[in-house]
């Protein structure tokens, strides 16, 4: 199973401090930082919590959480958490339609959303995600706070 978040889920750690707030790599003029990404995250961060501890609860056996599409593609089984990222023209007129728009866009990536990823760092980054899997217990390995994962852009809208 893939879920997305409309969230960011990492953050780059920037090298120098006048560059911490600055837009990841793929973002363009919509950065991580700033107005929507800010409340997005937030509200992210308890709700990624939330639907992890949910899921995980209600499982029967013990399933594996993936950030990475090779390891979940060589599992064939577990979950993969990856960021939808629909902003700007890629917006639509309600939260349900842009969940939509986000899993067309994962869907339309498939077999190699790779391909698609958006955001890409070369600074170490601080995993938002990770962090939820390690509280939920998706995960036991620190080295998970570290890591980055797939970012698909939602379609933008003709004009």
């Amino acid at each position: 199973m893939a879920l997305g978040f409309e969230c960011p889920l990492f953050v780059p750690i920037a090298v120098e401090e006048t560059h911490l707030t600055r837009a990841r790599p793929g973002e363009g003029s919509r950065p991580w930082s700033a107005g929507a990404g800010c409340g997005a995250l937030a509200t992210g961060l308890v709700q990624a919590v939330w639907v992890l501890q949910t899921i995980r609860a209600q499982l029967t056996s013990t399933n594996t959480a993936h950030l990475d599409w090779e390891a979940f593609s060589k599992a064939e089984s577990g979950l993969f958490l990856w960021e939808a990222f629909v902003s700007g023209k890629g917006k639509t007129a309600t939260h349900v339609s842009d969940a939509q728009a986000a899993v067309n866009a994962f869907a339309d990536s498939l077999p190699n959303p790779m391909a698609f990823n958006a955001v890409t760092c070369t600074v170490p980054v601080h995993s938002l995600i990770g962090a939820a899997l390690l509280r939920t217990g998706w995960s036991s390995t620190p080295a998970v706070m570290s890591m980055s994962c797939l970012v698909i852009k939602a379609k933008v809208k003709d004009d």
